[in-house]
């Protein structure tokens, strides 16, 4: 374990992370990037197929409800890429050691707060914070 996740997890009175519960983190943050991947991938896909598909002779209600779809398919698909940057993220930060300090005050993010959210950068003060402004 590096010294920064040692000396965060220490002064926030959580158990020190281990270098073994720091490879359960990245193996699942690996696990969901991919996972979020293929679902990117598949949605490009579907969402490129209905590009070229005829819709010649669909009235207003079917050429309405053919563009929603796709909307939805791209918002969907911006979202999982937005996910596998945090997931990208969150691996280079347990790489560098600084995993589990919050990027805004510096201070220890709860161990609990990472196993539930492992993307997680602010600790739950600057988190409502943010929520707030």
């Amino acid at each position: 374990m590096t010294r920064a996740a040692k000396t965060a997890t220490e002064t926030s009175g959580d158990a020190v992370w281990t270098d073994r519960e720091l490879s359960e983190v990245r193996a699942r943050l690996h696990g969901e990037t991919e996972e979020l991947g293929a679902e990117v991938a598949r949605a490009e896909s579907q969402i490129a197929s209905g590009d070229i598909s005829d819709s010649a002779g669909d009235d207003q209600a079917d050429a309405g409800a053919k563009t929603y779809e796709r909307e939805r398919e791209i918002a969907l698909t911006l979202n999982a890429r937005d996910l596998i940057a945090q997931n990208e993220r969150a691996i280079a930060r347990i790489d560098a050691g600084t995993y589990g300090v919050c990027e805004s005050c510096h201070k220890p993010i709860g161990k609990e707060r990472l196993q539930a959210f492992p993307r997680a950068t602010l600790c739950v003060s600057c988190k409502q914070r943010e929520e707030r402004r």
